[in-house]
């Protein structure tokens, strides 16, 4: 419990994506964090392999998701992901499509699927895009009992959104 605590409160210390995707500077900070609180070194370590192997951007193709893996990296990892999906995770998707200017919707620019990590990090699509290029994906990549079960339940509602998104955008009312 500890270490999924740390975690989970760790995780995103110092994204990558608001951080010009410097993915060293997260495991960095928490490490400093927590060697100043004089936490024991193999508990760091567990805390920057969970950093570095929780992103879905880590998942695709090119790179070797299965390089740290921990029952405390999945539970994290499914919280994470649920946090991505459902009625918050739309919210969030267009909070940072708008923070980076990003279109909400293009239908001359179709989805990427089976991106690569660069690829994915150097997107600039439109946010309804980002449904098709990670969030209804997530659904199948838990791996938890609990988290398949809310994440169902959450995809069930983005797909409903997504239906009622294209009605309103070709005024199909």
């Amino acid at each position: 419990p500890f270490i999924v605590a740390l975690g989970a409160l760790l995780h995103d210390i110092a994204d990558s994506k608001f951080h010009d995707g410097d993915e060293t500077l997260g495991p960095k900070k928490a490490r400093a964090f927590l060697e100043m609180l004089e936490v024991e070194d193999n508990i760091i370590e567990q805390i920057e392999g969970i950093i570095c192997n929780i992103s879905f951007k880590n998942t695709l193709s090119g790179n070797n998701p299965d390089s740290f893996d921990s029952p405390e990296l999945r539970v994290i990892r499914d919280a994470d992901r649920l946090d991505a999906i459902g009625a918050i995770g739309i919210a969030r998707a267009f909070n940072y499509g708008g923070f980076k200017n990003r279109k909400l919707y293009d239908p001359d620019i179709p989805p990427a699927f089976k991106q690569t990590k660069e690829n994915y990090k150097n997107s600039a699509a439109p946010t309804i895009n980002h449904f098709y290029e990670k969030l209804l994906l997530l659904k199948d990549m838990m791996h938890t009992k609990t988290g398949k079960k809310m994440a169902a339940k959450r995809h069930r509602f983005m797909k409903r959104f997504l239906e009622e998104f294209y009605r309103e955008w070709n005024s199909i009312d």
